[in-house]
């Protein structure tokens, strides 16, 4: 398998005037070329630090990543952070223009990707003329429009009801998987990690480390949805739940 990121021994402490608090400590994974990982943890644990430090958002204290070279990550939050001044289009477009690659050839991209994934007749309405599904989606578009190798996800279906939360994770599993990308995602939902998961990383309290890395094993693969009537679906559940629950 084609290794794109690996991280080695990272550790990240804050310091304040009184003392220091360790927030990671000595995690290591990599992540493989089409592969859907999932990070879980107990709240505060550490998870989105994680992904800012890999986003360059933050700086880790000790360890090291290696990314393959020349590719690009690209990072979608827990809100869409759509401008509602801004036509649906033009939020799709922003992130190439604070790049300073909105040419022809990309626009074109963006609009082909609302074409693809039914969004064409909703590109000059305005944010809040959209459904939460049908901004995430929009979110994810503007994401792909830089054409990153790695998606970096952070909860992208917090802010959703449990059913569009349903809906929006096969449509985003499929827009992914479809566009040939690798992705490493941060969630709280334990079912969701695992139907929508090739593998799931179990992270412990703060300061976290990996209790466990479980490879999602299917009969039959479909998507998140149909992965939940999966034999196999409650095995994982009970197991990473019980990570979770019984602290060493």
């Amino acid at each position: 398998m084609n290794k794109l990121l690996s991280v080695k021994n990272l550790n990240k402490v804050y310091y304040n005037k009184k003392d220091e608090i360790e927030a990671i400590k000595d995690i290591s994974f990599d992540l493989y070329e089409g592969e859907f990982v999932s990070i879980v943890g107990p709240s505060g644990c550490g998870k989105s630090t994680l992904l800012n430090i890999l986003t360059n958002m933050d700086n880790l204290t000790k360890g090291n990543i290696e990314l393959k070279e020349n590719l690009k990550l690209g990072y979608m939050l827990q809100s869409d952070s759509m401008l509602s001044w801004r036509k649906v289009i033009d939020n799709a477009l922003l992130s190439l223009e604070i790049k300073k690659e909105k040419t022809e050839e990309n626009i074109a991209y963006v609009k082909d990707l609302f074409k693809k994934y039914g969004l064409l007749e909703f590109m000059d309405k305005r944010p809040f003329e959209l459904s939460g599904g049908m901004r995430q989606r929009v979110a994810l578009i503007r994401t792909l429009a830089l054409k990153p190798d790695i998606l970096i996800l952070d909860e992208p279906f917090s802010k959703l009801d449990y059913q569009s939360r349903l809906k929006v994770s096969d449509d985003v599993y499929k827009i992914i998987k479809e566009e040939g990308k690798t992705a490493l995602m941060v969630t709280h939902d334990l079912a969701e990690a695992i139907s929508i998961s090739d593998r799931v990383i179990v992270l412990s309290d703060r300061p976290c480390t990996i209790k466990n890395i479980y490879k999602i094993k299917r009969e039959k693969e479909g998507t998140p949805i149909e992965n939940r009537k999966d034999k196999n679906f409650a095995n994982y559940y009970d197991l990473i739940w019980k990570d979770l629950m019984f602290h060493e």
